[in-house]
């Protein structure tokens, strides 16, 4: 099963960017988009590349936020949110069920300039991982997608500067280090140890092309799915988005 997840910042302004190409081109079984900022009905004129299916998670507000499952192969259920409300109306998760493990699509919210929605930001950590382990219980999980924080000095370019900013805090990075107690493992990290691997580039300063860049974007799965993992990667080479698309595959 090969699995994709791209950040695409606004669905319809990638469209005009050769998305259906990369779709066809990239042939994922199943692509998690984050930061659609659309509505179903904004692109229910879409013709889809045969054999795929779209379901949208949409924000309340317009033009916001948003999440997209994109999928050849049929689930057995695909299901909004996690249960509350405060969270559930930014249309931030999707939850596609498969036979033998779930897997979450989501775009946790970022803690914004002056850090002024870092309280929040702890609130979902903590709530988004206990509705983790609820799910757990039922069978392993896999989740996807932006999650605005670089784990460690290796996941971006210029730590140094970037300690206390946004994506690299210590409260957001301490949201991630509880994934990892609660026993989801970083996929990446599994195949690649080494450093300049990246998913994100501000549009500044021409950060793309000298690769300065952060690593926010994420597979992160359960332990006992580690035996099933074939490989891991980030695809920094497709442009659309100011984000690329990574991906897993687990057989």
């Amino acid at each position: 099963m090969k699995l994709v997840s791209w950040n695409v910042n606004g669905l319809r302004a990638v469209l005009k960017k050769g998305f259906l190409d990369i779709l066809q081109e990239t042939a994922p079984d199943v692509l998690c988009l984050q930061e659609t900022k659309c509505q179903q009905t904004d692109v229910a004129h879409v013709e889809w590349p045969d054999g795929y299916e779209a379901h949208f998670s949409a924000a309340v507000k317009k033009g916001y936020s948003g999440t997209g499952v994109i999928t050849r192969v049929a689930p057995i259920s695909i299901t909004e949110g996690i249960g509350i409300e405060e969270h559930d109306q930014e249309g931030r998760t999707q939850t596609v069920e498969f036979e033998d493990y779930f897997l979450v699509n989501v775009y946790v919210p970022n803690a914004q300039n002056e850090l002024r929605r870092l309280e929040y930001r702890q609130r979902w950590d903590a709530e988004f991982c206990t509705y983790l382990t609820e799910l757990e219980k039922r069978k392993p999980v896999i989740f996807c997608g932006d999650l605005n924080v670089a784990h460690k000095e290796i996941d971006l370019a210029r730590p140094k500067p970037n300690v206390g900013n946004p994506g690299f805090t210590i409260e957001e990075r301490a949201g991630f280090d509880r994934f990892l107690d609660g026993g989801f493992v970083d996929t990446f990290r599994e195949f690649e140890k080494g450093p300049d691997h990246y998913s994100w580039w501000t549009y500044r300063a021409g950060a793309r092309g000298r690769n300065i860049g952060w690593r926010i974007d994420y597979f992160m799965a359960s332990k006992q799915l580690l035996p099933r993992l074939q490989r891991a990667w980030i695809n920094p080479e497709i442009l659309g988005s100011d984000h690329c698309p990574v991906g897993l595959e687990i057989k």
